[in-house]
């Protein structure tokens, strides 16, 4: 995909519950944002890249801003949220500012009109919930704001057209970049370990909102990260995303929304860092979120963070202790780090720069049949039935995960120990850390 000069770049704004996150997923043609009736879902700014007509630019969706002319926020999130609005009108190439046509021109419209119009940027009004031709004429209750008015419904996809007309005739020019595939990297973890923190700490600013409160990340947002200049340039996709409970204890439907959003995060990432808190240490709900990381073959990291709080043992103890408690993730790398005194934050790049070059190993044929004859000869499967397992012959027929194709005589004589042994055989020639390993039996015939 054709990287796209950051000028391109469109921010939904408006006061909360008038349709913006709708509005956002519309023209993504996906479900990125949470839309629920409850007011303020979205926090963070949302920013995804979105084609239109064969034109490409960059739209961020932001939180609804709740507070007139010279009042303050009474909250760490309320003056986030304020924040990041902030930084995407600053950013944004066009604002469009949404607005609700049924319950007409409201005085926080014209704060938050008045507002933009201060920036200097150029402004367009979709006045949403347009949802059929005999509310377009309300539309015009918005003439006094002074910006161009256009009647759409982001739920029935209505008016679109005519807007982004306007939008993409308002957008400077599009310089093509160099295409680089950027490194997709989940944080994930249970709520308030500090996963938005250390994003922070890594992007040098406050690019999302951090509170004492749990589960102020509600959305999975994508931020994406560039280290170095010119060809050695490395890109990065980085992906905070909110707190995962125990779903038994998930009730509010946001949340439930936001647990989901986290679990496809995990999906779509290439290296996934699970962050633990060092003082609380690993809980069950860590297992079952290790579990969901190897289920879906990810390359994975574990983040021991606020390591500068822990003073009871050494970084060898501790290791030791979560090598014995998590002994599935035995091949997963551990990092300790402070999001907060910045300890091993640029390490921690180095780290997942590691893994991920081991999800992408190679293994040449010859050696890994080596490999794998060496374990058999050194231990032999039990026999089944009377009947010994047997390889012929291995090959290596996909990376991420690192995919190995096993010729034997009898596929369902191997047992899970068995199959345990030859990963940890081929971990120790190949190295693989982090790395999900998958092996495939077939029939030799």
């Amino acid at each position: 995909m054709t990287d796209i000069i950051p000028q391109r770049i469109v921010a939904i704004v408006g006061r909360p519950n008038v349709g913006k996150s709708a509005l956002f997923n519309r023209l993504a043609k996906r479900r990125l944002s949470i839309v629920h009736e409850e007011s303020g879902v979205t926090r963070d700014r949302v920013a995804c890249e979105v084609q239109w007509d064969g034109e490409h630019f960059e739209l961020i969706d932001t939180g609804g801003i709740h507070l007139m002319d010279g009042a303050t926020a009474t909250d760490r999130i309320h003056a986030g949220i304020h924040d990041q609005v902030d930084t995407a009108v600053e950013d944004a190439a066009v604002l469009l500012l949404v607005v609700d046509i049924e319950a007409g021109l409201l005085p926080l419209d014209q704060e938050v009109a008045r507002q933009l119009r201060e920036s200097g940027r150029p402004v367009l009004i979709a006045a949403n919930k347009a949802d059929h031709p005999g509310r377009d004429d309300r539309s015009m209750e918005f003439d006094p704001l002074g910006f161009p008015v256009f009647p759409v419904s982001a739920l029935h996809d209505r008016g679109m057209e005519a807007l982004m007309t306007e939008v993409i005739d308002l957008l400077p020019p599009a310089t093509p970049a160099e295409k680089i595939d950027a490194l997709k990297v989940a944080v994930v973890g249970r709520p308030n370990v500090g996963k938005s923190s250390f994003i922070n700490r890594l992007l040098r600013h406050d690019r999302v909102i951090v509170s004492p409160q749990p589960g102020t990340t509600r959305d999975s947002i994508e931020i994406p990260f560039t280290l170095g200049k010119g060809p050695q340039a490395r890109r990065y996709r980085l992906i905070d995303t909110a707190g995962m409970r125990r779903k038994g204890k998930v009730h509010d439907p946001v949340e439930r929304f936001s647990l989901m959003r986290a679990e496809k995060s995990i999906q779509h990432a290439d290296v996934v860092v699970h962050m633990l808190d060092a003082e609380q240490g690993p809980t069950a709900q860590d297992k079952t979120i290790a579990s969901m990381i190897l289920a879906r073959h990810k390359g994975a990291v574990l983040m021991i963070n606020k390591w500068d709080l822990a003073k009871d043992a050494t970084q060898r103890q501790y290791t030791k202790a979560l090598r014995h408690a998590l002994p599935f993730l035995d091949f997963v790398p551990i990092i300790y780090v402070s999001a907060h005194s910045g300890l091993n934050i640029r390490k921690s790049i180095e780290t997942i720069d590691y893994v991920a070059s081991q999800i992408r190993i190679e293994c040449t044929t010859g050696l890994l049949n080596r490999v794998l004859r060496d374990a058999f000869n050194r231990t032999q499967p039990h026999a089944v039935a009377g009947r010994r397992l047997k390889l012929y012959y291995a090959t290596q027929t996909g990376i991420q995960p690192v995919r190995i194709r096993l010729f034997v005589n009898h596929p369902r004589h191997v047992s899970r120990n068995y199959e345990a042994y030859l990963m940890k055989s081929l971990r120790a020639a190949f190295g693989l850390e982090g790395a999900p390993l998958v092996l495939q039996y077939r029939a030799h015939r």
